[in-house]
């Protein structure tokens, strides 16, 4: 079986940008994409936002993976990539990624993980399922512009849909569209989770990655149905190499894998995410602008979050 590993291939896809009438244009700015990220432009705990700023994560769209150094916490997005988040919740409900390794760990790029046989050519006993690179964005699905990047020779804006990072036409465009909605994908950022696939768009099954760093070049070509709410500072823990290529080394596990749904209450973690089409987070935002006036790149700045 072919492996599935992470294809370089220069995206194609662009989104018209002419316009951007209808989203908040006071946010949006032009940087440009880094080649390296750099540490979060902010701490993301403690800030200080008025109660109802802030929403709690969905239980049934929250995934636990324990490592030896902590607990990851990610917030699925099944209205994205529904395809991606159900099988994902049918595999861990299995539990299929108890004690799966990373067999593929490249430093500055990704912690790849989800093969049982810890080879890169293994998958579940699942159907594969079809691509979800790109998805349509409603009117009921807000994203807070905080910059713009250029994607496929075009410019795109950039913001936030709940806590993913996302490129996006403007809303002002649904009206010309038949199912008044617009064009949007994700963004692989650090912590961002994607499928894993060979060559064939249509091949994804149980191998994924969760993302170290920057990765422009997967924009739309791989599947993001996650992102990282808690434990950014677990994903470059993961000890980096390759079990096809070096045989004395000796992967990180996946030691339990599950729904926030499936954990008892007292024993899920309380997080709460600050809603990122409120007035708190474009508050927040004015404090991160630099000298210039612009924002930093996207994926150097983190969605606040508080413990309760």
């Amino acid at each position: 079986m072919m492996k599935k590993t992470l294809i370089a291939l220069l995206t194609t896809v662009a989104l018209s940008t002419s316009a951007c009438a209808g989203e908040d244009q006071s946010s949006v700015t032009k940087t440009a994409q880094a080649a390296t990220t750099t540490a979060a432009a902010s701490v993301t705990s403690g800030f200080n936002a008025p109660a109802e700023a802030w929403r709690d994560l969905d239980p049934e769209n929250t995934l636990y993976i324990d490592l030896d150094y902590g607990r990851v916490v990610v917030e699925l997005y099944p209205e994205i990539a529904p395809l991606h988040v159900a099988q994902i919740k049918a595999l861990t409900r299995q539990s299929f990624y108890d004690g799966i390794s990373f067999h593929r760990v490249i430093e500055g790029f990704m912690n790849q993980t989800g093969d049982p046989t810890g080879t890169g050519s293994g998958d579940s006993s699942l159907p594969d399922i079809q691509g979800e690179f790109t998805f349509r964005r409603p009117p009921t699905m807000p994203v807070t512009l905080v910059g713009a990047r250029n994607q496929g020779g075009k410019e795109v804006g950039v913001g936030f849909y709940k806590s993913l990072p996302v490129a996006t036409q403007p809303s002002s465009q649904a009206m010309l569209t038949k199912d008044g909605k617009v064009a949007a994908f994700g963004l692989h950022c650090k912590g961002v989770t994607s499928m894993a696939r060979t060559d064939n768009p249509n091949s994804a099954n149980s191998q994924f990655f969760l993302m170290r760093d920057i990765a422009q070049h997967l924009d739309a070509q791989y599947s993001i149905w996650g992102n990282t709410v808690l434990g950014h500072e677990y994903l470059t823990k993961i000890k980096v190499g390759s079990k096809g290529e070096d045989e004395n080394f000796i992967p990180d596990v996946m030691n339990k894998v599950q729904l926030a749904a499936d954990v008892s209450e007292a024993d899920r973690v309380k997080v709460q995410v600050l809603k990122t089409d409120s007035p708190a987070f474009k508050n927040y935002l004015k404090t991160l602008k630099k000298e210039d006036g612009t924002y930093p790149d996207i994926c150097d700045i983190r969605v606040p979050n508080r413990k309760t």
